[in-house]
């Protein structure tokens, strides 16, 4: 497959088709450089099959996925992400319907992160003690104009980008596969 792009999504339809506990978990995998059957994403989704392929049919629909090669007879149906992520566009330049739908993409996503969050923190006690010691969770409060806010993100995507699943070649066998979420929004004042 040819390197991916980022899609950059400001469209209010596809942001709500994406707004799914399902989908989101779908995407998660295809955007983690994998690719799967509906069979395969049922159980990662918690549906049948039926109702798995029903969303990714959904997801075709607005071009987030496709049919990826056979793995070898051709009786199964493989799917695969078209993108290498996503940047959601809701700011203040967007159709108050596209802020809105982004909000509601964004409080989906945000449930769907902190449940993995919590699945982790659920089955720590049985990993590796160095992939215990080596995860975290971490707070800073800052003090930042929204200059240094933004000069700080790029920041944090560019050490980000070096280990990204859709990026790295020279990965180690012993890698894995990990989330890295990093927010940053003024919390009050």
């Amino acid at each position: 497959m040819a390197e991916q792009a980022r899609l950059e999504v400001s469209d209010p339809q596809i942001m709500r088709a994406l707004a799914h506990p399902a989908r989101l978990s779908i995407m998660d995998h295809f955007l983690s450089g994998r690719t799967g059957t509906a069979t395969e994403l049922a159980e990662l989704c918690g549906l049948s099959p039926s109702a798995t392929s029903y969303h990714l049919r959904a997801l075709a629909r607005y071009g987030l996925v496709e049919e990826a090669p056979s793995r070898g007879d051709g009786r199964e149906r493989v799917w695969q992400t078209r993108m290498a992520g996503m940047t959601v566009d809701g700011g203040p330049d967007q159709s108050a319907e596209a802020q809105q739908a982004a909000r509601e993409l964004t409080d989906a996503y945000l449930v769907h992160n902190d449940a993995r969050a919590r699945q982790w923190l659920q089955r720590s006690a049985d990993e590796p003690p160095e992939w215990v010691r080596a995860s975290v969770f971490s707070e800073a409060i800052l003090q930042l104009t929204a200059e240094e806010l933004t000069e700080l993100t790029e920041a944090v995507h560019r050490l980000l980008r070096r280990y990204s699943r859709s990026r790295r070649t020279d990965a180690p066998p012993q890698a894995r596969t990990v989330s890295a979420v990093f927010r940053a929004f003024p919390i009050g004042d």
